[in-house]
């Protein structure tokens, strides 16, 4: 699949700095850039979603320790 990226002279630098850095394609350094926030964003969310479970289980008696 193809697609078109649009950039400025900021982003155009910053991708070639990064390529020429790691010895990678600009369309690479993206592809990575992508896949780390997509995998970070799943992770906030599972973290997000087991912290409130948690809380749900635990908030009084976490609560009450730290009243003591």
């Amino acid at each position: 699949m193809a697609i078109t990226l649009r950039t400025d002279e900021e982003l155009d630098h910053v991708l070639n700095t990064l390529a020429l850095a790691e010895s990678i394609s600009k369309q690479e350094v993206i592809r990575r850039a992508l896949i780390e926030r997509y995998e970070r964003t799943i992770h906030e969310a599972r973290f997000e979603n087991a912290a409130s479970r948690m809380l749900d289980r635990w908030g009084d008696v976490i609560d009450r320790l730290g009243r003591e």
